[in-house]
């Protein structure tokens, strides 16, 4: 197998939850309305890929009807916290001349969020629908699944006129093999079994950084 090189630009897309960052946004939202265990298991089985990705992200956020909407700030202060090795890696593809972003079965307050902080070049995820300072229990539009994250991927990388050949992928749930499939190198980090099972590379201790040694020089 050729891998990407850093020589010549190209495109990383990666999932958020538990990749980018070391927690599933949905469960510890759903900490407050003290289901957290609950919700985590559907997101647990939905990940190892037991669950069909759609019906169970709108069984999950149908229980969090009613919550208010200043939550979503107090998780992204208290429980978002990056994957090691996030912002090297980010920074070193940018000097390269690679474009970052990521692909997310999460929600657009915190890729929204993140994009900003850590200079991302795209994102996509799903939108909260919230009334009168709520949550609605709905998400707003089609919801961002596996088959979403392969078209992104490779929507992105034609308006940016980059070949297939020098696209990365990488996540740690079902949701997104599709993804590692349609890439040129599909990494599976710290991921569910069948996840590691069909990806070209597994990481499975360390940080982000690591994927730097998997690409040409």
């Amino acid at each position: 197998m050729i891998y990407p090189s850093l020589s010549q630009p190209g495109l990383l897309l990666m999932d958020m939850d538990s990749t980018l960052i070391q927690c599933e946004c949905i469960d510890e939202i759903a900490g407050f309305l003290g289901i957290k265990p609950k919700i985590a298991a559907i997101t647990r089985r939905a990940m190892e890929g037991e669950l069909d990705f759609t019906a169970s992200l709108t069984q999950r956020v149908a229980l969090l009807a009613g919550l208010d909407s200043r939550v979503l700030q107090q998780v992204y202060d208290r429980c978002i916290v990056l994957t090691d090795g996030a912002e090297e890696l980010i920074s070193t593809l940018h000097r390269h001349q690679w474009r970052v972003g990521l692909v997310s079965g999460g929600f657009t307050y915190f890729t929204d969020r993140l994009q900003v902080r850590l200079g991302l070049d795209f994102v996509a995820a799903n939108q909260l629908e919230i009334v009168d300072d709520k949550l609605t229990g709905q998400v707003l539009g089609s919801v961002v699944d596996g088959a979403a994250k392969r078209d992104h991927l490779l929507a992105q990388a034609r308006a940016w006129n980059i070949p297939i050949t020098q696209t990365v992928a990488v996540g740690d749930g079902a949701n997104d093999l599709p993804m590692l499939h349609a890439a040129a190198l599909g990494v599976a980090f710290h991921a569910k079994p069948a996840v590691r099972a069909e990806a070209d590379a597994t990481i499975n201790s360390g940080g982000l950084a690591q994927i730097l040694s998997l690409l040409d020089q």
